[in-house]
């Protein structure tokens, strides 16, 4: 039995999607079956996640409506211990609405879950920005979840928000734990992100922060460009470094 992992944040622009791809594939890396989801109707994780080129489009969405077969929606990676499943072609789509009533009115995430928790060892969730229906459901099923929080002082303000959902959501679902918020795009020497770290250390529980910081870097964007993560493309860099190091410490609460 393994255990699902939420990546979550109020607001877009975090490092969100950058941190679910990059801790996946530093489970994987470790040799930890791990299965990637995208329901984030946006679906940036198609564009760093170390897909082939040429790979198929079909993820979550067309599973959802019945278009796809769970078989065909799980795509491999260039890590052998990495699967992914796309948010698919509501990625494409102008209007989400739809998604998100299936998402909301149906069993089909509830199912994938269960099904994935039983057969990998970590499956980490991507989900969208914001308090929606879709988090939500996620959340509701999850045992762990980590909130990435950009190191700028404008990310400081939406923090509470999310920190209230996580505590209404162990109301009704109490194997939910706040593994931590982990501060991201951390620029040394900058006034501002230094104001920010020094903020939420002294503000926040020591026990809900993680000491990892990651850094804004230059290759973590090469890597996104190339469409790979960062531990795989360059694992000397200061970044991938830091999501390795956050990876040994989660390994160690999720098997």
């Amino acid at each position: 039995m393994g255990a699902v992992l939420a990546v979550v944040s109020q607001k877009g622009g975090v490092g969100k999607t950058t941190t679910a791809v990059n801790l996946a594939a530093a489970f994987a890396r470790r040799g930890m079956k791990t299965l990637l989801i995208d329901v984030d109707p946006q679906g940036s994780v198609r564009y760093g996640s170390g897909l082939q080129r040429g790979h198929p489009t079909a993820g979550f969405a067309d599973y959802l409506n019945g278009e796809r077969t769970l078989r065909e929606i799980i795509l491999p990676t260039a890590l052998p211990w990495l699967r992914v499943i796309l948010a698919g072609s509501v990625a494409d789509e102008a209007d989400h609405a739809t998604y998100q009533q299936l998402v909301r009115e149906t069993n089909v995430l509830h199912d994938l879950l269960t099904m994935a928790e039983q057969r990998c060892q970590v499956v980490v969730v991507d989900t969208p920005p914001g308090l929606g229906a879709i988090t939500r459901k996620v959340l509701g099923q999850t045992e762990h979840v980590i909130v990435p929080l950009q190191c700028e002082p404008l990310a400081l303000q939406t923090t509470p928000q999310i920190l209230r959902l996580i505590q209404d959501i162990v109301a009704t679902n109490e194997r939910l734990t706040l593994d931590g918020i982990l501060l991201t795009m951390y620029e040394a020497n900058n006034p501002a992100s230094d104001r920010v770290v020094d903020y939420v250390r002294k503000h926040l529980p020591a026990n809900i922060v993680f000491d990892v910081l990651i850094p804004r870097t230059v290759a973590t964007a090469d890597a996104f460009a190339a469409g790979q993560p960062v531990v795989v493309r360059s694992p000397a860099d200061a970044a991938s470094q830091a999501y390795v190091n956050l990876a040994t410490i989660l390994a160690d609460r999720l098997v």
